[in-house]
């Protein structure tokens, strides 16, 4: 049955938190990490393990800057993380399309 399917099943994207900071990230150029804590409704630590977890896929990229003596970081996908995110989808979709007949 998945041989079938076009699209790429990604386990990286199996939490629903990873889920979330992906679809977030493909619809905005960058966001950065209090933004997400309060969209996601997630703790500091719980955040900080999915973003890391995306990081080290090399599925999203940190840019770490100061506005005055507040430190500001931001998120962004990168060109391999836009692709594996979108293969991940177009899996999911073409798997309920088939199971929908």
């Amino acid at each position: 049955m998945t041989d079938e399917l076009k699209g790429n099943y990604d386990k990286a994207f199996e939490n629903v938190i990873r889920l979330r900071i992906m679809s977030i990230l493909m619809v905005n150029e960058q966001y950065d990490f209090n933004s997400f804590k309060e969209l996601l409704e997630v703790t500091d630590g719980n955040l900080a393990s999915h973003l890391r977890y995306l990081e080290k896929q090399e599925y999203i990229e940190v840019e770490k800057s100061f506005i005055g003596r507040k430190p500001l970081t931001n998120y962004k996908t990168t060109a391999l993380g836009r692709n594996a995110f979108q293969q991940h989808l177009e899996f999911l979709e073409n798997l309920i399309h088939q199971n929908k007949a």
